[in-house]
């Protein structure tokens, strides 16, 4: 196979019509690759840091077996191909085993652990999940997992089977021994005597998932029946920045056909004899699909690095030794991660076997692109995709030129234009080239739809040639030799007195001051222009830079007046998500409430209390609370001048009692 290094290449692969060839599913897909070399490692764990030296180790051929066990204790429970199988895990060898087990019997839906019960409780509602499987109760700083889950399980009715993994399972010799009995003092002391069972609604069965598993075959499945390519395999949860996620459902086919499309593109960069460091978190599709099914189905050995991954105590500190000790070939991380990288010195440790990292779920600062190839030598591949298009979508290509800033070229196998929509998303034709425009994909790797169908609306772009084109809700250009370029997102554009401003030019400036680490840009309301640009910015550690500094700093590096952020706000840690993407909607809801308490403060109106919320139908909300009623009138008035919805609240008496307004709806 012609190793990919230009956009003619990606069609030569096209040629080669292999598709037609793809396993009937992602169990069968990785059984293809065991099958290259079924005594090969596969798979090595370790559970702190500082073990990495002493990892368990799964050959293919034990992997095969783990997963293949793991779909036959699912159908031993009575789960069928509609079935769903929800996850609560950090990562953990068995995480694999019931990613891929699961798909094999029926449909996995993942949760991110880090939730809270509420959210939790939610997802397995939203997701008609009949089997849980998560951390039985342990006793430490990160394994609370149990204690979110127990308080929501009596209100998941259709949950039948909780399947529980007993992190001690995984600490070896006496050291497993006294986890054990910690395990079961943990046990009595949220339970007393009654146990766990004390505490679990009644209709559910409770299962060990080290015993359950231990019983099943590893040979074959059992039964008859076999996932098809049409199976649902997996859902997702996407678009989480408000209210309840979406759960967007995807077919054996869209990941079979990702893993596959991705395989041809990085050749053998990812095959027998690479290593492939996993550090971001199972429950999202970039760890599940480019470290986990990709991986595997070539064959290639996975090193899943602590429960916690990246955020693993001394996981960061120590990337580098891990590198050296595993000779890793590939990782694959975010923007964020690679700047907390940049701070930890190389040294001494070997990293020569490292080919490149892939950097994906946000855009990347070009500085700090430059300085990490700079200080480190490894070629860093930036990528594109979404859940809804089950991984992966563009990347850099690893043989060819490498387009600073660009997401790269096209995956083999699937499609991605830039177009030109009306007000209505209508379809109005394709872009020019470096054509700004609206990105849609198209392929074999595109998602079924949302769990709920009402959440499909606008998601499908006609271009009337047949073809179900995905609308990505980015905004990109193509150039003349096919690399893409994100301009934006939409829905993240700062709207200034109806001028767009991509809030990336403002970071992408930030980014050059040698004293910043991490920079995000947000719209503050405003009564006269709609929205102002701000700043938020992490400094490097032990590095110090005023906002006045900061502020005279962008006069020279942004040339459009209208992108100079009004505000500059120097803060000592973002908020950041589960996969370390920079959590905007946080610093939103933040200059929503400062916006709008400076407003009723102009207004006469003081001692206000502002809250502010996200709504899953009408984005954010807000609430008030005013010491008095004579300010009643002038509160409304004021916050009628915002495109938010709004409810009033009136405290009376010393003992803080209030009544409460009808909700008001603005527009």
């Amino acid at each position: 196979m012609k190793d990919v290094a230009n956009a003619q290449d990606v069609l030569a692969v096209e040629a080669q019509g292999q598709l037609a060839d793809l396993p009937s599913s992602t169990y069968e897909m990785i059984r293809r690759g065991a099958a290259i070399n079924p005594s090969a490692p596969a798979l090595s764990f370790f559970l702190t840091a500082d073990d990495y030296a002493s990892p368990e180790c799964w050959t293919y051929g034990e992997l095969v077996r783990d997963i293949t066990r793991t779909a036959n204790m699912f159908s031993r429970l009575g789960v069928q191909k509609d079935t769903v199988i929800a996850y609560l895990l950090p990562n953990l060898p068995e995480t694999h085993f019931v990613i891929w087990g699961g798909e094999a019997a029926g449909i996995v839906c993942a949760i991110n652990p880090l939730l809270e019960s509420d959210a939790i409780g939610e997802l397995l509602n939203a997701s008609g999940a009949s089997v849980l499987v998560t951390l039985a109760p342990f006793p430490g700083a990160g394994t609370e997992l149990w204690q979110k889950v127990q308080p929501v399980l009596h209100c998941v009715p259709a949950l039948r089977d909780l399947v529980l993994v007993n992190l001690a399972d995984r600490i070896p010799g006496e050291k497993g021994f006294a986890s054990r009995m910690l395990q079961r003092g943990e046990n009595a002391r949220l339970h007393g005597e009654g146990g766990m069972r004390s505490v679990v609604p009644a209709q559910l069965r409770i299962h060990d998932f080290a015993s359950a598993h231990s019983s099943e075959s590893g040979v074959v499945l059992n039964g008859s029946r076999r996932p098809s390519i049409d199976d649902v395999s997996s859902c997702f949860c996407t678009g989480g920045t408000t209210g309840l996620p979406k759960i967007a459902m995807r077919r054996h086919h869209n990941e079979v056909a990702n893993a596959w499309n991705a395989g041809q593109f990085f050749g053998e960069t990812i095959g027998p004899g690479k290593t492939i460091f996993c550090g971001l978190p199972l429950f999202h599709v970039n760890a599940v699909m480019v470290t986990g099914l990709l991986a595997f189905s070539r064959g290639a050995h996975v090193v899943l690095g602590t429960p916690q991954g990246y955020r693993g105590e001394g996981v960061v500190k120590r990337f580098w030794e891990i590198v050296e000790h595993y000779r890793i070939n590939f990782f694959s991380a975010v923007p964020t991660l690679y700047g907390s990288l940049l701070e930890v010195p190389v040294g001494e440790n070997d990293i020569s076997s490292l080919e490149y990292g892939l950097c994906g779920a946000a855009p990347m600062p070009v500085e700090l692109f430059r300085s990490f190839e700079l200080r480190t030598g490894i070629r860093i591949l930036e990528g594109y995709g979404l859940t809804e298009g089950a991984c992966v979508s563009s990347v850099n290509p690893p043989f060819g030129e490498r387009r600073v800033g660009s997401i790269g070229l096209c995956l083999p196998g699937q499609a991605m234009k830039a177009v030109m929509v009306d007000e209505a998303g209508r379809y109005v034709r394709d872009c020019a080239g470096d054509e700004v425009g609206q990105l849609v994909i198209s392929g074999p790797n595109v998602f079924v739809g949302y769990s709920r169908p009402e959440q499909d609306s606008g998601i499908w772009t006609d271009l009337g040639d047949g073809e179900r084109w995905l609308n990505t809700g980015d905004l990109g250009r193509c150039d003349a030799d096919g690399y893409f370029w994100l301009t934006g997102r939409k829905k993240e554009l700062i709207i200034r007195g109806g001028h767009n401003i991509d809030p990336v030019a403002i970071e992408e400036a930030l980014h050059r001051h040698p004293a910043v680490q991490i920079a995000a840009a947000v719209g503050r309301p405003d009564m006269h222009a709609g929205e102002l640009p701000v700043a938020y910015v992490q400094l490097k550690p032990g590095v110090a830079a005023t906002e006045a500094e900061l502020a005279e700093f962008l006069r020279a590096g942004i040339n459009e007046r209208a992108a100079l952020p009004k505000g500059i706000r120097v803060v000592d840690s973002m908020p950041l998500t589960a996969v370390g993407k920079i959590f905007k909607p946080a610093l939103k809801r933040r200059e929503v409430a400062d916006a709008l308490r400076s407003a009723l403060v102009e207004a006469g109106v003081g001692n206000a209390t502002v809250n502010v919320a996200d709504d899953t139908s009408r984005g954010i909300a807000v609430h008030v609370d005013l010491p008095g009623a004579e300010s009643e009138e002038l509160a409304r008035t004021t916050l009628g001048r915002f495109p938010f919805s709004f409810s009033l609240s009136v405290s009376a008496g010393l003992a803080g009692d209030s009544k409460s307004t009808e909700r008001i709806e603005t527009r």
